[in-house]
């Protein structure tokens, strides 16, 4: 078996070539490629591959523990996103993935931020669906040595509230009560992660910046995200159906394209948990 990476962006993801979806299991090569991979692209992209559930579950066990929560889907580990509320009652929540994010910023408890997330397509939308990806590790190594040292000792505070109204202007007092029973969080700015890399922790999560005054917190975040997310910086993944995509969430931000509520457009996504906080 020979695997193939080929850089994509010059900025973040490659496509993977050599690799069918039986040796994701019987190739322990595989793994360690999958994993220097992501540490060096952020986002590897895998064509036609076609993965079934229990082979993508499987897989996704090589590389750590992961998010066996219900999922609106019969396999364990699986959790379809689709906004066909059919097939998943949580849709509405959804349509928050078409702002720029890093999942597991608010959570419940005090789990750590997703290590990886895995998602295949099952169907496609006929116009938009598409996936972006910009590196949050590529966002922080641009930054000049001033603001380096202006940003290090930042801290913000993450809410669900904060990503919710981005989609919901004008929330029903049942919608603040369910957003805001979602405990909010703070972090810091910049992630000094176990491997020595840095990343800057942005998104629609972002609340404010602690301490900062409320103008100059937004203009602050909005433009480390806009700066991290400039068109020369971002992949743009176009789905085939059969595609699979795997991200580092720890180092890279994504977001959906808008699409058609009512399109069939289904992915199947595995979490890897996370072994790290984010410090």
């Amino acid at each position: 078996m020979t695997i193939t990476i080929k850089k994509l962006n010059h900025a973040v993801g490659a496509e993977v070539t050599g690799i069918d979806s039986a040796s994701l299991l019987t190739e322990n090569a595989v793994v360690d490629a999958v994993l220097d991979a992501l540490e060096t692209h952020g986002v590897l992209v895998f064509r036609d591959l076609h993965l079934d559930p229990e082979t993508q579950v499987a897989f996704c066990r090589k590389l750590g523990d992961i998010d066996t929560e219900p999922g609106h889907h019969p396999v364990e580990g699986i959790y379809r996103v689709s906004l066909d509320t059919s097939k998943n009652s949580s849709a509405s929540y959804l349509r928050a993935t078409f702002d720029w994010h890093i999942d597991g910023c608010t959570p419940q408890d005090d789990a750590y931020p997703q290590k990886a997330t895995m998602l295949t397509a099952k169907a496609v939308a006929a116009s938009g669906g598409e996936t972006e990806f910009a590196s949050t590790y590529g966002a922080y190594d641009t930054l000049s040595e001033s603001e380096r040292a202006q940003l290090a000792s930042l801290r913000v505070v993450h809410s669900l509230e904060a990503s919710q109204r981005l989609v919901t202007e004008n929330p029903t007092p049942e919608q603040l009560a369910v957003w805001r029973g979602r405990p909010s969080k703070e972090h810091p700015l910049v992630w000094t992660h176990k491997s020595g890399r840095r990343s800057l922790v942005l998104g629609a999560s972002t609340d404010h910046v602690v301490g900062m005054e409320s103008g100059e917190s937004r203009a602050l975040l909005d433009d480390l995200l806009r700066r991290c997310t400039a068109p020369e910086r971002v992949y743009r993944h176009e789905w085939s159906l059969g595609d699979t995509v795997i991200w580092d969430n720890r180092g890279v931000i994504h977001r959906a394209a808008p699409y058609d509520p009512g399109s069939p457009r289904e992915m199947l996504r595995t979490t890897v948990l996370g072994d790290e906080p984010i410090q």
